[in-house]
């Protein structure tokens, strides 16, 4: 597991320095065709191109850590993308990084570490024989089914009706797609070991079967992730996505490959707490990422500046207008009496 465990770090900090690579090298496009013009200027540019590279050696690591590592493991560590690329835009592209974004970041590495911890321990599957026979589990075709349907009324049915409305039901197609993809990967990351062992894998229907139904799965989500994308604002398409999509996984692997099967107490709340600190931290990163975080909204005891005037007036009278009030009373009658 601990090769697969290096992948899946290798793959979020890859795929997070993407993001800022092809980032700068659009900034740099300055009288010229942008992207979002409908331009293809960035194509002459080469820090593009290193960022795209970086996402495919991401992507590749990603794919490979399916193949040593459990899903439960390898699924929620790709939040430390999302991490890595916050880190670097605040260092490179001088985009702000508040409070509850350090907050955030804080927690998502926190989160990751107890889930390290934690891990659970999959079935050995290390032929596509195995990985047939998990696949014919009742438990599996169940899951499967019943994965399906409720995709294709959410698709066919409250698409129509609410999906201009309510974000949760693009993104519950992408997410239960996804984990039948990740499904997918980890069977072909079975087929490619076997095939560098030098078996005859491309014999096997199994593993083109496997291949076209990624290509599908992948299709689906990117389709309707994009829906999602352009309706919805960002901020709030992604976390709900990352907690959707990982809960359908990390259930897909449970059923699957038996992850869960003989974890004891301790590793089954460890594995659930980091996956909940992990939600929390990249809600944090993502909901209050344009907010700006000012002195003016902490306490007025922890304000810099205001904690002098706010002990001074502790130590003042409590009830210093009545006194002021009694006194010029006082006063007001004596130069009565004496008129």
């Amino acid at each position: 597991m601990g090769a697969g465990l290096g992948l899946a770090l290798a793959s979020s900090a890859f795929i997070g320095a993407s993001f800022v690579l092809k980032k700068k090298g659009l900034l740099r496009l300055r009288g010229r065709a942008r992207a979002g013009q409908g331009g293809h200027a960035y194509l002459r540019e080469w820090l593009w191109w290193a960022g795209l590279l970086c996402m495919g050696v991401g992507e590749a690591a990603n794919f490979a850590a399916y193949a040593f590592a459990p899903a439960t493991l390898v699924t929620p560590l790709g939040a430390l993308s999302v991490l890595v690329s916050a880190v670097l835009s605040s260092i490179f592209l001088n985009e702000q990084l508040n409070v509850h974004g350090k907050i955030g970041c804080i927690l998502s590495i926190l989160g990751s570490t107890v889930m390290v911890i934690h891990a659970p321990q999959e079935e050995e599957v290390s032929s596509l024989e195995s990985m047939a026979e998990k696949l014919k589990d009742p438990g599996f075709i169940v899951f499967a089914v019943c994965v399906l349907v409720s995709s294709l009324l959410l698709i066919f049915v409250a698409g129509p009706r609410y999906g201009q409305s309510n974000v949760l039901v693009y993104v519950l197609v992408c997410s239960a797609i996804g984990s039948l993809s990740v499904s997918c990967v980890k069977g072909l990351g079975i087929a490619l070991k076997e095939l560098f062992s030098g078996k005859p894998v491309l014999q096997e229907p199994l593993g083109w079967v496997l291949l076209v139904c990624l290509v599908i799965c992948i299709s689906i989500q990117i389709n309707y992730l994009n829906k999602a994308l352009d309706i919805f604002n960002t901020s709030v398409v992604t976390p709900i996505y990352y907690v959707l999509f990982t809960t359908a996984v990390m259930t897909c692997s449970a059923i699957l490959f038996k992850e869960w099967q003989h974890m004891v107490l301790d590793n089954i709340i460890g594995s659930i707490s980091g996956f909940l600190t992990i939600v929390s931290g990249i809600f944090l990163l993502h909901a209050f990422r344009d907010m700006p975080f000012t002195p003016s909204l902490l306490p007025l005891f922890l304000q810099p500046g205001r904690a002098d005037r706010h002990q001074s007036c502790q130590h003042q009278p409590l009830l210093p207008s009545e006194d002021k009030g009694s006194q010029s009373a006082e006063e007001e009658e004596e130069e009565e009496e004496e008129k």
